[in-house]
């Protein structure tokens, strides 16, 4: 039988016990009466000696916990509490970052299956592990990770709820990426003529804004008429992804575009309310994503994708890279401004590029200056440009960024 002693200094009672390697070990029973102490001494001992398996165990714990603090274990189901964590993730996350988190959730439960309607006490290092790896089969490592990340810091909530002694998801380790040879590249002048010419509707003034801003796909869609400052010529806007203020002088291109369309009376009112639309509904932007790979196909600029359920792969099918995307304007913009000798840290304050970002708190660019750079840009989907699509290329793929 296990047996008990009090420490110097401590009111609580240790108990005494040998594990199954002959190991003599101690631990506080959290109880300051004798013979309570001692049933807790003796649960240590029959969890130690009948190597009882991680269920039992946690039987024990929840039990000694009912008796020392005279009240039950606090518990959810796995289903219960992710659900719940995911409502008070709304107030804290931007919309396109809740839609990740929820996907994980959806993705996690969907793995656990039954299992789910358990206690959350009962999930297991393991648990997480064979999760990762199930999602790993079926995304890149790197979007597995995040995904990883996500559920870590799920469990972390539980376990500073009190609902969890500690976090299972903490000894899982992130999975080794290899170093991708895959680059995206900017669209040399020839290959934006001819997606600005299979573009249609707001597409036209999404990749005028695309080139002549170097902004993100998310962003544009979601420009309003109180964004723009048509007397002063320029567009005024947070970014969503690390929510820095951008003031970015108006391209002619840019400016002409703005007079063809619209306005209206409610300067609220979005430039582009199709693609926001897009945005609103689904919280991210991967389907504006989609639409733009449909006009690459159509300008001959990348092979249509083949169907995944007709393959019969639907979600565990990986996505696959393209060398272009809407990014890749971004990366035009940053080639076209460098070629014409404009200032890195000019085109860096014009991009919006954080890769130095101590630099930019104590950088101040002149508007001025940048509004020469928007100058300097070609009205690419207007003006005749002959030769110069070729000679440029080559220069221009080396210099995205």
């Amino acid at each position: 039988m296990a047996s008990i002693r009090k420490k110097p200094n401590s009111k609580y009672w240790y108990a005494c016990f040998q594990l199954p390697d002959g190991t003599r070990v101690q631990r506080s029973t959290k109880e300051t009466k004798r013979t309570e102490a001692q049933k807790t001494a003796n649960d240590y001992e029959r969890a130690a000696r009948e190597r009882i398996t991680e269920t039992q165990a946690r039987k024990v714990i929840q039990d000694v916990y009912e008796r020392v603090t005279g009240r039950d274990l606090p518990s959810q189901s796995v289903a219960e509490f992710l659900d719940s964590w995911i409502e008070r993730k709304a107030v804290e996350l931007s919309p396109s970052s809740l839609v990740a988190y929820k996907a994980v959730v959806a993705d996690f439960k969907e793995y656990f299956g039954p299992r789910q309607n358990e206690e959350l006490l009962y999930v297991s290092t393991s648990d997480v592990a064979g999760f990762r790896d199930s999602i790993a089969k079926k995304v890149t490592a790197n979007t597995a990770n995040k995904k990883l990340k996500i559920l870590r810091s799920a469990f972390k909530a539980a376990w500073q709820d009190e609902l969890i002694s500690e976090n299972p998801a903490d000894r899982v380790a992130t999975i080794k990426t290899k170093r991708s040879t895959f680059e995206r590249r900017a669209f040399n002048l020839e290959e934006l003529k001819r997606l600005f010419e299979a573009a249609h509707g707001e597409w036209k003034g999404m990749i005028i804004f695309g080139l002549y801003t170097g902004q993100r796909l998310g962003d544009i869609a979601t420009l309003t008429w109180q964004n723009v400052d048509l007397e002063r010529g320029e567009l005024r806007f947070s970014t969503q992804k690390v929510g820095r203020r951008q003031i970015i002088p108006l391209a002619q291109p840019v400016i002409d575009y703005l007079g063809e369309i619209k306005a209206g009376d409610d300067p609220k009112a979005y430039l582009f309310p199709e693609c926001a639309l897009v945005i609103e509904t689904k919280g991210r932007a991967s389907m504006l994503s989609a639409q733009f790979f449909e006009i690459m196909v159509a300008a001959g600029l990348a092979k249509a994708r083949k169907n995944k359920q007709a393959n019969k792969q639907g979600r565990s099918a990986k996505r696959e890279n393209n060398e272009l995307s809407f990014h890749s304007l971004r990366h035009s913009a940053t080639s076209i401004m460098k070629n014409a000798g404009v200032s890195p840290a000019i085109v860096q304050e014009f991009i919006g590029h954080d890769s130095k970002a101590v630099s930019q708190n104590y950088t101040h660019i002149e508007l001025d200056a940048m509004r020469r750079a928007t100058d300097l840009m070609p009205d690419v989907f207007s003006a005749e440009v002959t030769g110069k699509g070729s000679e440029d290329q080559e220069e221009q793929d080396g210099e995205g960024a």
